[in-house]
Order: C-alpha cells, then structure tokens, then sequence
C-alpha cells in the first residue's frame, strides 16, 4: 500500500510541478513499473485514480496524457493587430485536451447511443445534468422542461417565429441590444419594438406602458453582461421586470449566455423571480468551451414546450457534443474551466478600466462601471463622427465595434459609443489599445474645436 501511494504521490507531484506538462505523454505502464520498481498492476492502479481525478485521460492504444490547455497557437504573439472587436472566446484558454478527453470518454460510455437520430429534446442523461447544473444558478426545473439546442441562437430563432398562448406578435427588445438577433427579427419581418437601456438600467414605468398596451407577446433581455454595454440589471430590477411580467401576462425571454463569465456570486435571474411561469431561460455552453460545439438549452414554462417540441422537430443537435458535454459537466472539468476564464477575463477588465483612468483625460469619455464579462462601450460626444474615428483606429491596427449596429434600423434615439471587448484581446495589449484609442478620440475633438 504504502508502494502505491509514494508513487501516486509522485505522479501528482511531478503534474503539479510542470515535469509533465499538459498534453504530454505518459510513460507507458510497463516504463513506469520498470522505472518505478514496481509491479505493472501498481501502475495501472495509480493512473486509474489520477484519471479518476481528472489530472490524466487515456487514449485508446495510444496511452495517458495529462488534462489540460494545449499551447496557444502559433503566431498569435506575432499579431500586431489590437483587436476589440471579437465576440468569440480566446483560442488560447479553450480547454481543447480536456474536452478531447470527455470525447473519449462520452464513446465509451454511450457507444451505439450516439449513432441513432436520437431525441429532439436533447439527450435525457445530458438533461438530468443540466438541471442540476442550472439548480446551481437558481434556476430551478425539471429535465423535462429542458430543450438542447444548436447554440442559444437556435433557442431565439425559435421562439420569434413560433406562436404564445398570450396570441401576441410583437417582440419588445432593448435599444441597444443584441445586433444578430436584431437582424434575424427584421430579415424575418416579425413585429419588433425598442426600449431604451442604458449603463444605469432600464425605465420601469416605460416597460410597463409597453405591457400595458397588450401587444408584446415577449420581451427580449440581456440582464447580465449585456451586448453591448456590458452592464447588469440589480436584484431589484430584476424582480419588477418578473412582476410585471406576471401582472400583464407578457412572457420574458432571459437570455443568460454569458452567465458563466463573471466572478460574482448569489446572482438570482429573472427567471428565479417569476410567479407565474412567464420566462423563458436561454443559455450558452459557447462561452465557457468553445463556439464550434453550438450548445445550449432553453429552459421553458409548460404551456411553451408543446409548441417549441414542434418547431424544434427535428434532432439537429450532435449527440456526441452532447455526451461530451454531460461527461464534461458532471465530472468537475466544467466548473473548474468556467472559474479559470472567469478569472482570466475579469483580470482583461480590470486592465481596461485601469487603462481608462490613466489616459482618459479630463474625463471626457464616459464609460460604465463595468467589471465582469468581456464588454465596455465607450460613450463619446455626439460630435466624434464615427466612421472616421474606426477608420483611423484601423489604420493603426486597433479594432472596435460601432455602437450603431446595436439598434434596430429605425431607431430614431441612438446613443453615440464604440464597444470594446476583451475575449481576444491580449492583456499586455490593452494598454496599447485604450492609448491608441484616447489619442484618435482627442485628435478628432481638436479638429473640431
């Protein structure tokens, strides 16, 4: 026994030090046991438990590897371009060896399983899972009430186009808001509406009137790390949002996609708050592994599932992706992922916004207390024109978004910003970055003074 455990201890210990590195290989079993003057059955034990502890993973007549992040690819230093204007995850913090691991490991576990048509509804073990992984973020339901869906856009698309029990047609969306789904309602010719949202929240009593007037069969919202100014709805918001929801009998959709991004804890969504079952959960599985798996669930009130099931009718979603991800959840790799991004994102912002103090000079551009996420706007005098100002950001390779893309194409009330986003911008980048940004915005103010 005491054998087993000096060499366990051993392997742990020479992961943990870096002597393996991640996706490195293994010494075969027989090496080990020669290396180790052991017997082949200690060995085989030991990396049972360390792949049991996820610090290692097996591959099929090929041997162990060690869980972890493969190196960034090459070139990326080499890049000059400043780049704030991606909404996809950082290449460098996918957790490609892990998730190749859950792969293996999902074809050992289902095998013909995966090889059927499977259930539009999503895979059931991977349902079970995900109630009790969104139970962690209060959000409570039964698997039944759950639907997998290709990327939390599928999820949208659908109910924009599928009919509520409420017989509504208009769609109240945030003015700025989310700019792909904004294209999809109006390519789609559905009834869509703006509100105002800015950095300090939204007018309740407006979105009252707008429930009150009985045509809005739902309401689109971003409550956390909103597209594009970043910013959170408080508790209090939230639950007004869910009570007035409740009164009039309009549904909300929450979409939480970037749930997993930030580093505060105990947030209640809406959906929490809801007294009559009138919001509809959406999140995404992108953020947190990587865009190309096109994951995601809604989670729906009862009288929705019927009519989703129908205009979800066919099982379109990879059941190997979905396998790899239960694996992915329940054995821990998930959660410890989700907190390194976390981590990693929020310490971009914190560079951001340190950024901003240093050379935003006399305070002439506004910019939210944003903290968590990957998004800032920078809010910038009516004044600035625009389309100049990226284009000489361009010219010295620093990227960043319009703000007017964030609006739907009649909006008559535009706020002048630029958004930034950390998710691919390198840290050691950003200072560079927000100068470069500061000197452009100046030059375009003295031009005009």
């Amino acid at each position: 026994m005491r054998k087993y455990m000096d060499i366990l201890s051993d392997l742990e210990s020479k992961i943990g030090g870096g002597q393996y590195r991640p996706g490195q290989k293994l010494p075969s079993i027989r090496e080990a046991a020669k290396s180790y003057g052991c017997s082949t059955s200690t060995i085989v034990r030991a990396y049972a438990e360390l792949e049991k502890r996820h610090a290692i993973y097996s591959m099929p007549q090929s041997g162990y590897y060690v869980v972890g992040m493969a190196d960034e690819p090459a070139g990326g230093e080499d890049n000059p371009t400043i780049d704030f204007t991606s909404a996809s995850p950082d290449a460098g913090v996918f957790p490609y060896l892990d998730f190749q691991h859950c792969l293996n490991k999902a074809i050992d576990t289902y095998k013909h399983q995966l090889f059927t048509y499977g259930n539009s509804q999503g895979l059931d073990k991977l349902r079970q899972t995900l109630a009790a992984h969104l139970a962690d973020g209060q959000v409570f339901a039964k698997a039944e009430r759950l639907v997998v869906t290709s990327g939390a856009q599928q999820a949208l698309d659908i109910l924009a186009k599928m009919p509520f029990p409420n017989g509504k047609a208009a769609i109240l969306v945030e003015q700025p808001g989310y700019d792909i789904y904004l294209r999809f309602l109006e390519k789609e010719r559905i009834p869509v509406y703006g509100i105002a949202r800015t950095a300090e929240g939204i007018d309740l009593q407006e979105l009252e009137k707008w429930f009150k007037r009985g045509e809005i069969k739902f309401f689109y919202t971003m409550p956390r790390y909103h597209n594009p100014l970043g910013t959170t709805y408080n508790a209090e918001t939230r639950k007004s949002i869910a009570s007035l929801a409740d009164k009039y009998g309009v549904y909300v959709v929450e979409d939480d996609y970037m749930a997993d991004l930030g580093e505060e804890r105990g947030f209640d969504p809406i959906y929490t708050y809801s007294r009559t079952d009138r919001v509809v959960y959406v999140k995404s599985f992108s953020k947190i592994v990587f865009p190309g798996l096109r994951l995601g669930v809604a989670v729906l009130p009862e009288q929705l599932l019927e009519a989703f099931r129908h205009y979800k009718s066919n099982a379109d979603t990879s059941l190997l992706s979905q396998a790899a991800l239960e694996v992915y959840i329940k054995n821990g790799m998930y959660e410890r992922n989700k907190r390194r991004m976390s981590s990693q994102y929020a310490e971009r912002m914190r560079a951001l916004n340190e950024a901003l103090q240093r050379h935003n000079e006399a305070g002439r551009i506004v910019a939210p207390p944003v903290r968590s996420g990957v998004y800032l706007p920078l809010m910038l005098p009516r004044v600035v024109n625009l389309e100049r100002l990226l284009k000489r950001l361009a010219a010295r390779r620093v990227l960043a978004v319009s703000g007017k893309r964030f609006y739907l194409a009649d909006s008559l009330e535009k706020e002048k910003f630029v958004r930034l986003s950390v998710s691919r911008t390198r840290p050691e980048q950003i200072e560079e970055g927000v100068r470069t940004i500061m000197e452009e915005i100046g030059r375009e103010l003295r031009e005009l003074y």
